[in-house]
């Protein structure tokens, strides 16, 4: 295999639920040498996540992969002891406790600095390290109602609504990846690491591009618009006689164009849809002669002659047929990996392609402490080398 970007970076992991397992993985899937830290009998509160193969968590198996497992009692004055030595040969120390925690537990970033000035410490929490809201406890639910995300998700006339993906956990996780590169490289030039802080608030807010821009710009706030773009029209999902397909003509070759293939040539002539700004204010006039149109079809009718015609076209599909796309399997986005209790299972593959140093898929999720004999027999060897010195 190909030498891998992050090899001979270390990192303790600390972290549970799918936030911090989510960061450590996308360091682990390019090389990093992730030590997952777990309570012993217990681990990680995903490995209790259904569905399971054979009795493991299909969840947990999934974004912890290429990590190695170490059962430790942070309790007990003896395993934090462990802890302390595992940071202090470390690159990257990552938790996800809530803020002061970490510190009372004689883990927190003041703490292993001084064994390591060189860690780069990350924390990922709810609200951030600081400010009123640090040391309430939030989940993904509540940061995407905090944020504003539910605000102006669902339809139109509808109830807040919850995007079912992870949204903030899954942003934090992968904020933190890019801050702990960041200071990686930082370290490259000054030889010292830092504190990275980031939260599911901020990434919440983050993503919030389009109606910061609304808000900044007007000091109104965002309307729902259900399916459609606050910035763009036609810009989303429309039935067909069969189902559904998503549509974006978003530039004037593209609109006019698009109105020559569903056979509505005239409509760029029109005032009311002549240019982008037009067909926003116009949308649900434009909305309801295309909807017309288009029902008359099949979606992959649509889809053939769009994507014919270079025209951003896509049909809605499932999460099974997703995965089953030829283009997901092309891109190497599912792949296989043998477990040593589940078996041969299919995980999500690496969504960064690097040319020299590519990642992958390596091991398979650890068994709960699965690595513990090895790793505290390389504290040992440390210890030793240490001492001979």
């Amino acid at each position: 295999m190909a030498e891998l970007a992050l090899e001979g970076i270390r990192v303790i992991d600390l972290t549970s639920h799918l936030s911090g397992p989510y960061c450590s993985m996308l360091l682990a899937d390019h090389g990093a040498d992730v030590i997952k830290v777990e309570r012993p009998g217990e681990g990680d509160d995903a490995r209790h996540m259904p569905p399971f193969v054979k009795g493991e968590s299909s969840p947990f198996m999934l974004w912890n992969r290429n990590k190695r497992s170490i059962a430790l009692d942070l309790k007990e004055a003896r395993d934090r002891d462990l802890c302390r030595e595992l940071a202090a040969g470390a690159d990257v120390f990552l938790e996800n406790f809530k803020p002061g925690t970490a510190t009372r537990l004689g883990l927190g970033y003041d703490d292993l600095v001084r064994l390591n000035p060189r860690l780069v410490y990350a924390s990922i929490s709810g609200y951030g390290q600081t400010g009123p809201y640090a040391k309430r406890p939030g989940f993904d639910l509540m940061m995407q109602a905090m944020t504003g995300i539910m605000s102006v998700t669902g339809p139109e006339d509808g109830p807040p609504h919850r995007l079912p993906i992870a949204l903030c956990d899954i942003g934090a996780g992968m904020f933190a990846a890019f801050g702990i590169l960041a200071a990686l490289q930082a370290r490259q030039r000054s030889g010292k690491g830092q504190r990275v802080d980031t939260s599911l608030y901020e990434a919440g807010l983050a993503f919030g591009l389009y109606e910061a821009a609304h808000v900044f710009a007007t000091g109104e706030r965002p309307a729902r618009l259900g399916q459609a773009h606050r910035g763009g029209a036609p810009y989303q999902v429309f039935r067909t006689r069969d189902g559904w397909v998503t549509i974006g003509p978003n530039t004037p070759s593209l609109w006019r164009k698009f109105c020559a293939v569903i056979g509505r040539p005239e409509l760029p002539e029109d005032a009311l849809f002549k240019d982008k700004a037009s067909r926003v204010a116009n949308r649900k006039a434009l909305v309801a002669l295309l909807e017309e149109v288009l029902a008359r079809e099949t979606t992959a009718h649509w889809a053939d002659l769009l994507n014919e015609a270079g025209i951003p076209v896509g049909p809605v599909k499932n999460y099974d047929e997703a995965f089953a796309d030829p283009q997901t399997l092309a891109r190497s986005m599912v792949v296989e990996v043998e477990h040593p209790v589940a078996g041969p299972i299919n995980t999500l593959g690496v969504p960064v392609k690097l040319s020299q140093t590519p990642g992958g898929v390596r091991l398979p999720a650890p068994r709960l402490g699965q690595h513990t004999a090895e790793i505290i027999a390389e504290i040992e060897e440390h210890r030793v080398r240490d001492q001979g010195e």
